[in-house]
């Protein structure tokens, strides 16, 4: 029976793509996608002949990625809070007040998309909760790298949990709770505390979008989620590849890839330690950033820039590749088999670094010493390790022929 599935994916291109591209395979399979999502991305999902309805405005993200808070370690909950989960709380809710089928609507969104659960709660409907990300998965065994919490491996269960409950109560409901059990109030629901304790994943439902390797299911991990794989859509069927890029690749050896995320508008200083470490080195270096003035007016020679390019297009072409940590990278550097340098700076890029590290791809640079002789010594240092070079290509391998994209929508036609 074809399904009326709304995905709402909230944040950058980083969380958006992984459900635009789950919504043209689920429109291939006969089903009705809808993905209700900020204007920003309106032009792409409209390119594809998907059914767009907005939520928000443009200009509500170009303010959100304009501020300075958004990327601080401690700061950027705040703003995430305020701009994807509290402010969207009521329209998500009410848009798919509108237009839930009983038996024939299934909603697909992150655990973010708070109006998606008081949906579930209110009117029934199946949700599947989307984590891109193993960060939102808290646990006691082996937890999330999530600083400045003391989650490590030589960390006693019950302090883990001890820290979780502080930061519940401490840091996260005093931001959300007051306005989501007001709403849960109007809608005749019960209060609900410790939202990010369990509730705000779906009790029907858990899609994890990344590899069992890449982060181990834990014993206290919600008992209905499911592993797919990384989603490795990037839009390459909706984007030619310039020919300047293939001049460039062509032009030389493989580049050093540089990007600090699509949202990035304060990056400067990124940039200018990428230029550093690459001429320290004797490299050719590619920076991928939408946003030009974070860049000097020239660039040396062997240097090029292009605004956006899908990485599957990119990265097996490249050398290495240099970036904040998110997960969507994460995965397109691992599919490609290049080498990782990260700078995590807050949200789940800690996480996702110490996952790289671990699994002997990559190594991480804190923002603090982000600094061209820096970066330019741990990359001499991935890129003149045969091992990491091999274990590279052990894991590309893994994830070559597994289409996670395929996986989640056997999974969201399960659900209903």
């Amino acid at each position: 029976m074809p399904l009326t599935v709304l995905l709402i994916p909230l944040g950058s291109a980083g969380d958006v793509h992984p459900l635009v591209g789950l919504a043209d395979r689920l429109r291939l399979r006969g089903h009705h996608p809808v993905v209700i999502t900020n204007p920003h991305f309106e032009p792409l999902i409209r390119q594809l002949g998907l059914e767009f309805v907005p939520l928000g405005t443009a200009e509500e993200y170009d303010r959100a990625t304009h501020h300075p808070d958004l990327w601080h370690p401690s700061r950027g909950f705040r703003l995430v809070a305020r701009f994807a989960m509290l402010d969207t709380m009521r329209p998500i809710y009410e848009i798919i007040r509108q237009r839930n089928v009983a038996g024939r609507t299934v909603v697909v969104a992150p655990a973010t998309a708070l109006g998606a659960r008081m949906a579930q709660d209110k009117l029934g409907v199946p949700l599947v909760t989307v984590d891109l990300q193993p960060a939102l998965l808290r646990s006691q065994f082996n937890a999330p790298t999530l600083p400045p919490l003391l989650l490590g491996p030589s960390v006693p269960g019950w302090l883990k949990r001890f820290q979780y409950y502080l930061t519940d109560k401490l840091l996260i409901d005093p931001i959300l709770a007051g306005e989501v059990n007001a709403f849960r109030t109007e809608l005749g629901l019960p209060r609900v505390d410790r939202l990010l304790d369990g509730w705000w994943h779906s009790p029907h439902r858990v899609l994890g979008m990344f590899p069992d390797w890449f982060a181990p299911p834990q014993p206290d991990w919600p008992a209905h989620i499911t592993l797919a794989s990384f989603p490795l859509w990037d839009e390459t069927e909706a984007r030619e590849v310039p020919p300047e890029l293939e001049q460039f690749l062509s032009d030389g050896t493989p580049p050093i890839v540089f990007t600090p995320g699509s949202a990035m508008r304060q990056g400067k200083e990124f940039f200018a330690a990428a230029i550093d470490a690459t001429q320290k080195l004797g490299r050719r270096a590619l920076l991928l950033t939408r946003y030009p003035e974070q860049l000097p007016t020239t660039l040396p020679a062997g240097i090029g820039h292009f605004d956006y390019i899908p990485f599957s297009q990119v990265l097996p072409r490249a050398a290495a590749v240099v970036h904040h940590g998110g997960i969507g990278t994460v995965g397109q550097g691992l599919a490609a088999g290049v080498p990782q340098l990260i700078m995590p700076m807050s949200h789940d890029q800690p996480d996702n670094a110490a996952r790289i590290t671990r699994l002997g791809v990559g190594r991480t640079v804190w923002p603090k010493q982000f600094r061209g002789p820096v970066v330019a010594a741990a990359l001499s240092e991935l890129l003149d390790s045969p091992d990491t070079l091999v274990r590279c290509r052990e894991l590309a391998e893994r994830l070559h022929n597994v289409d996670g994209l395929e996986l989640a929508a056997d999974v969201i036609q399960r659900s209903v």
